[in-house]
């Protein structure tokens, strides 16, 4: 199975769409228990938001700094879609966070972000690999561990394969679903050293049954 040939008209018509399903699996609270109790979280880190959409991975981290009384990280992000930017930056204005970075970007044309978005603590992305083809992926990974600091760290949140999900994302959004086996041979491709898989915190494990939690780190 291939991913969607349009992800950018995928995601224009169903922004608002989106945004009420991933509410109500509840997906952003799950996001931001994961962050909650992640090791990787420390004050003055720099995370690249890989994929933004409307904002649910950069606002889980966002929150989950504060939360556990910290000053938020420095984040940028950047979405192929202008439409999911767009309703970040309506949630950002909304809520009084002038301090996250956005732009529009293919993540297979990393070059063409701004020169200073390099050597990050942390590249995260959830929900938007699943939308490249299947042949992409590793040559998407291996863009973004290049963005990363020696020791740095990328953290990837993409559907499960398993007979859930099949009609509700498959079928429904159109992605491609991804066994574990695919993800450590996707990202040792990638040029990954230490590739490991994670779990979303209790009371949100129901989220383990939609996807990975794959950590991977780019060896100095």
């Amino acid at each position: 199975m291939t991913a969607s040939a349009d992800p950018l008209r995928l995601f224009s018509e169903k922004s608002a769409l989106y945004e009420r399903f991933i509410r109500a699996v509840g997906y952003p609270q799950g996001l931001r228990a994961y962050f909650e109790r992640w090791p990787l979280l420390r004050p003055g880190m720099r995370a690249l938001d890989a994929g933004c959409g409307t904002g649910v991975l950069s606002l889980a981290l966002h929150d989950a700094a504060l939360r556990r009384g910290m000053a938020p990280p420095k984040i940028q992000g950047f979405d192929l879609t202008p439409a999911m930017l767009q309703r970040f930056s309506d949630t950002l204005e909304r809520r009084g966070i002038t301090d996250i970075e956005r732009v529009q970007c293919d993540v297979l044309r990393l070059e063409a972000l701004p020169p200073s978005w390099t050597r990050y603590d942390a590249v995260i992305s959830a929900s938007m690999m699943e939308y490249l083809p299947r042949r992409a992926l590793s040559a998407a990974l291996r863009g973004l561990r290049a963005r990363l600091a020696p020791n740095g760290t990328l953290t990837l949140f993409i559907t499960r394969r398993n007979v859930f999900m099949k009609p509700l994302i498959a079928w429904w959004w159109d992605a491609n679903l991804y066994s574990a086996a695919e993800l450590r041979s996707a990202f040792r491709d990638a040029g990954f050293a230490e590739v490991a898989f994670r779990h979303f915190p209790f009371p949100h494990r129901h989220l383990d049954v939609w996807g990975h939690i794959v950590e991977a780190r780019a060896l100095a």
